[in-house]
């Protein structure tokens, strides 16, 4: 069951990343007070209130205005001027002075404010970009925490086993030493391990709030309303070759994101090489001449000279970084690839951990366990040797709880990593 809601859940999430996040903006049921949660419910929930995703509308909100500016025109001025005034002798006061009103725009070439738009288009796809691959980062989070969550209610379990064990053997040392075959030191031996596994009860206790209260704070709560966690965890898929994961990491939105950046390195680059053609300001309008009482039209144009020249280091600039992005890129691939064939073989070992201890070592260990019960009844064996047993059978079943966690946080890495369920299965 563990398995095939994980697979869900990131089925779920391949459709968040298809459309462009809608799917964490609707909005989720709180989880009801004493319920048992699903991992479905858990990244609803997450992907719905996360802290971490709340500000990305915000973010493209913003950048959606700084496109909507980048494609405006350059604006037309309106300009006054008086000249020729308040000077001496002929010029004294306003007689020969000159008035101008004038309108005045510039004229883009090089298709700028296209390309303008371009850029700032280019950096709200990256934005988009980005907000995928954190919800894939908090849909893994939420899977890491579901699993501690899961881990440590087996070791509620697991514990209170011990401690009834432990409660056992010491009723049964009791009556041994009543009888007198057995010494005080057994009884002394006994009520330790007991006391011993209460605490370690009480302890696994405190570490399950504390998993809850951490998966419940991925949404925002703060406090842990579910009664517990719907898991299996010791189902496990079957793999699929490793090359077959290594074709999948190209899914990934963090490679994406370099598609994306280098899409915005692109536009940088054509804006700034559209720079260096010098845009033309135009100027018309009507002066005044007091002397004569006259008015004449004024018209003019300017061109910013060595537009070229001054242009050059944006230019440079943008094509460097447009290399260091194809650079980081593959540098990225390499490192990622590696880290996923590392996961991959932890993976395989650790499910080949889990199967072989439920399937063989602790069959065994519960069979040894019945025999040594039946000698230590029989006076054939010693206390020592009874909860030799005993110990040897609750550790290898930890064994068995560490072992199948950890392969499902490792599928939940592999998963980040290709953004995509570990099995093909429906």
């Amino acid at each position: 069951m563990f398995h095939s809601l994980r697979r869900a859940s990131w089925h779920a999430l391949v459709l968040v990343v298809a459309t462009a996040g809608a799917y964490a903006q609707a909005p989720a049921p709180d989880p009801i007070a004493g319920s048992a949660l699903t991992l479905r419910d858990a990244i609803n929930q997450a992907l719905a209130r996360n802290p971490d995703l709340q500000g990305f509308g915000y973010r493209l909100q913003a950048q959606e205005a700084r496109v909507r500016t980048a494609g405006l025109r350059p604006p037309t001025e309106l300009r006054a001027e008086l000249e020729n005034f308040g000077g001496s002798d002929a010029a004294e006061g306003i007689d020969v002075a000159e008035a101008t009103l004038s309108l005045s725009h510039v004229l883009e070439l090089g298709n700028k404010r296209e390309l303008r738009t371009q850029a700032a288009q280019a950096v709200h796809d990256d934005l988009s970009i980005e907000r995928q691959a954190t919800q894939l980062d908090v849909v893994a989070e939420v899977t890491r925490r579901f699993v501690h969550v899961a881990s440590d209610q087996e070791q509620i379990a697991l514990t209170r086993r011990a401690t009834a064990l432990a409660q056992e053997s010491l009723d049964a040392v009791r009556r041994r030493v009543a009888a007198g075959r057995a010494p005080d030191a057994e009884l002394n031996r006994a009520n330790v391990a007991l006391a011993r596994a209460r605490i370690e009860e009480e302890h696994a206790e405190h570490e399950l709030l504390a998993s809850r209260r951490k998966l419940s704070a991925m949404w925002g709560s703060s406090d842990a309303s579910f009664a517990s966690v719907v898991a299996n965890l010791y189902e496990h898929p079957p793999l699929l070759p490793f090359e077959e994961f290594a074709a999948r990491l190209e899914r990934n939105p963090d490679f994406l994101r370099f598609a994306s950046e280098a899409r915005v390195r692109d536009a940088e680059l054509r804006l700034a090489q559209a720079k260096a053609r010098a845009d033309v300001s135009l100027t018309a309008g009507l002066r005044r001449l007091e002397v004569s009482d006259d008015q004449v039209f004024v018209v003019g144009v300017s061109v910013p000279l060595f537009g070229r020249s001054r242009a050059r280091s944006a230019i440079d600039e943008a094509q460097a970084l447009r290399h260091l992005s194809d650079t980081d890129r593959a540098g990225k691939r390499v490192r990622t690839s590696a880290q996923l064939f590392a996961i991959y073989q932890e993976l395989r070992h650790a499910i080949t951990e889990a199967r072989a201890l439920q399937e063989s070592v602790i069959p065994e260990l519960e069979a040894a366990l019945r025999n040594t019960q039946l000698a230590f009844d029989r006076g054939r064996y010693s206390y020592l040797e009874w909860t030799d047993a005993q110990r040897e059978l609750i550790a290898a079943q930890r064994d068995r709880i560490e072992a199948s966690a950890r392969a499902h946080l490792l599928l939940a890495e592999i998963e980040r990593l290709t953004s995509a369920p570990i099995t093909d299965a429906p």
